[in-house]
């Protein structure tokens, strides 16, 4: 027989079963188990840790409400997406609120409409202090771009012509070729932020843009009938739209942009909308309806709601049925059935 070879020692201290401590002899094959176990155990945990991370949703805060819907029909489960501006409200005028403010200091991204309709955030962004939502940071996506923009000035501004966006007209969601472009944007500042799911925010813009473009043959077709039918709107918020649908829209109850109507203005709309022979007056919730409701009951008009954000009204409960609802409304107001 082979003379027993002993294992280096060391000594380890153990408890008893009286209580006390005692020094005991382990081999450092056994002290090497032990090591080896815990680094395993250590890796594990700080896998785990990683994994629980990397399932987080992204955190997506969108100034509006249409914004933040497509950012999930893109994102879908990977993102965790919220808005700022309540769609019953103007967008141009909000007030934040201490939670909009917290929940901009911990995005992980800002989308928004860029241009100067949301006025309001430079400020909720000063005050929520994340400077990589700032404007071209890495965390902000500026929807406009790629917009082909309608109304910008081509003349010298000033506050006499009222509220006039500097940069053009700021509404170009309502358009919903527009939408494929920006479904385009979001998806791919998604696969830069968050790479490890680029592949299912590429999967789902692929499924939006096959569904999308079946809605707009569709939205086509019944828009037919709006065709170079003229409306009556509230305020210049519709270019977009119209340039879709094919409808007119030249004058507003506001004689100048942001100015309330006036009696001399809603006069002279009363005679152009008589020799016109115009059927509607279209407005969002959040303008009053005081002025637009008498101006068409003198003239035999409608005034037809339509809606500008997701969730402004229930039947508006997506982008999709925003569209759906507000052609399907102009359809059944100027006479071409549904």
């Amino acid at each position: 027989m082979h003379p027993r070879v002993k294992s280096p020692v060391r000594p380890e201290l153990v408890e008893g079963r009286t209580g006390k401590v005692h020094f005991v002899r382990a081999s450092t094959g056994s002290a090497r188990t032990v090591v080896t176990m815990l680094s395993l155990f250590f890796l594990a945990s700080l896998t785990s840790a990683t994994s629980v991370l990397a399932d987080k949703p992204l955190k997506v805060v969108a100034t509006l409400s249409v914004f933040a819907d497509l950012v999930k029909q893109i994102g879908g489960e990977d993102v965790k997406a919220s808005y700022v501006a309540s769609p019953r409200f103007n967008p141009h005028f909000i007030e934040c609120k201490p939670s909009d403010v917290l929940r901009v200091k911990q995005a992980d991204l800002l989308v928004d409409a860029g241009l100067d309709l949301e006025a309001w955030r430079g400020p909720l962004l000063d005050a929520a202090g994340n400077p990589n939502l700032f404007p071209g940071s890495a965390g902000e996506l500026d929807l406009s771009r790629g917009i082909s923009l309608l109304e910008v000035p081509t003349q010298p501004l000033s506050r006499l012509m009222g509220d006039v966006h500097i940069y053009g007209n700021p509404h170009y969601w309502m358009n919903p070729d527009n939408a494929r472009i920006m479904a385009q944007e979001i998806a791919g500042k998604l696969s830069e932020v968050d790479p490890a799911n680029a592949e299912r925010y590429r999967q789902r813009l692929a499924e939006f843009l096959k569904r999308i473009d079946r809605k707009i043959a569709e939205w086509k077709q019944k828009a037919a009938v709006l065709q170079g039918r003229e409306v009556v709107a509230y305020h210049t918020e519709w270019p977009y739209f119209a340039q879709f649908t094919g409808l007119k829209v030249e004058q507003f109850l506001e004689p100048k942009p942001g100015i309330p109507p006036s009696p001399k203005h809603l006069g002279f709309l009363e005679g152009y909308m008589r020799q016109h022979k115009i059927q509607a007056i279209i407005q969002p919730t959040y303008y009053q309806r005081d002025s637009s409701e008498a101006l068409a009951r003198r003239v035999g008009a409608k005034v037809v709601i339509l809606c500008q954000n997701v969730g402004e009204l229930p039947q508006a409960k997506d982008y999709f049925s925003m569209i759906d609802y507000n052609i399907d409304q102009l359809v059944q107001a100027l006479g071409g059935g549904t």
